[in-house]
């Protein structure tokens, strides 16, 4: 044995008293309950989404004339391939709900505030970043509803200001989806998004690190500063979390397995196309404004959001107690939940 330990040491020269005091960064006591411990989670399912992902690309055509029977084929013959893409397709929408509940805590929290206004934006970025997996992965079955959602995100795209139609045929592959769309939004979901996502991950928890974890005192006066290390305690809380939403998934994925629609057919349109849920907000908001100014506004409120921070810095240099981003954050999400339910109350009764 310390001739194996000599021979691993001279190849890999780490400090294991290095390694030791990495692992055991103190973390704040609130991170005990796992309602504070969101963060991690978008990382688990995003890992299995990769594993989950590479399987199902062994048997995926990204072919205009063979991508619905491949998907067809994975859902009904491959052994296990129908729970493969129902884990996928669930861990997808876990992981866009877990984004979104860490970025409400942090926002809620005033965890964006200096010096934290930079993982702000990556945490922004990420967002955006998991919204587009989403509707990349949708967009690659080759469904009548997906074919004709991307054909409305065409449009969408084409309606953004001096790079819109550059943007648009770029992501087409020409200025109508064709035979290289397909291929494109593969690339798009199996090598860009990802490469960005992991530089993202890798800069906003570097970011963490340096920074540490922000601290909530629910106690005015704290008299002592109460931490636990990272390694193991806080470790075994994000495994059991994973644990617990690997079996939350694989219930969801037997119960309520993903099936197929109708094979995309650019001769018919369908008498109501909808998105995704996570696009609800969108398509309301489109319905209720013209397509330039919908594109221009939610670009804008994008842009609001990613410099908060900076703006929320401005207000409280004049109003040092000012509570004015919990309520505009108050009136953000009631806005989005209340644009998001009626979308599907429309889609549902078909009204």
């Amino acid at each position: 044995m310390s001739k194996l330990r000599a021979w691993v040491s001279e190849r890999l020269p780490i400090d294991p008293d290095t390694l030791k005091e990495f692992g055991s960064e103190p973390v704040p006591e609130h991170l005990k309950h796992w309602w504070w411990c969101l963060g991690g989670t978008p990382a688990y399912l995003f890992m299995v989404q990769v594993v989950t992902g590479i399987l199902l690309s062994f048997y995926y055509i990204p072919d205009p004339v063979h991508a619905y029977e491949s998907v067809q084929r994975i859902t009904e013959s491959i052994p296990f391939g129908w729970y493969i893409r129902s884990l996928h397709r669930w861990s997808s929408n876990f992981m866009i709900v877990a984004v979104i509940l860490h970025m409400m805590r942090v926002f809620f929290t005033g965890g964006y505030r200096k010096p934290r206004e930079l993982n702000w934006i990556m945490g922004c970025l990420l967002l955006a970043l998991t919204l587009f997996f989403g509707f990349t992965g949708y967009s690659l079955i080759n469904e009548q509803l997906s074919y004709w959602g991307l054909t409305v995100a065409g449009n969408i795209t084409e309606a953004v200001p001096v790079i819109g139609p550059v943007l648009a045929d770029f992501i087409r592959g020409g200025s109508k989806i064709g035979e290289a769309t397909l291929p494109r939004i593969f690339v798009f979901h199996i090598g860009v998004l990802p490469t960005l996502m992991i530089g993202l991950l890798a800069g906003h928890f570097l970011l963490i690190r340096l920074h540490g974890v922000t601290e909530f005192h629910f106690d005015e006066t704290p008299k002592t500063k109460k931490t636990f290390p990272f390694f193991p305690d806080h470790l075994l809380t994000e495994i059991m979390l994973g644990v617990s939403l690997m079996f939350l998934m694989t219930v969801l994925a037997v119960a309520f397995p993903v099936g197929l629609e109708e094979k995309a057919n650019p001769l018919v349109t369908p008498p109501h196309i909808k998105p995704e849920w996570y696009f609800y907000f969108t398509f309301r908001w489109l319905k209720l404004t013209s397509l330039t100014f919908a594109v221009l506004s939610l670009g804008f409120a994008f842009f609001i959001l990613i410099s908060w921070p900076f703006i929320d810095a401005a207000i409280r240099k004049r109003r040092p107690h000012s509570e004015f981003s919990i309520l505009a954050g108050i009136a953000g999400v009631i806005l989005l939940i209340i644009l998001t339910l009626w979308e599907a109350i429309v889609l549902h009764f078909g009204h």
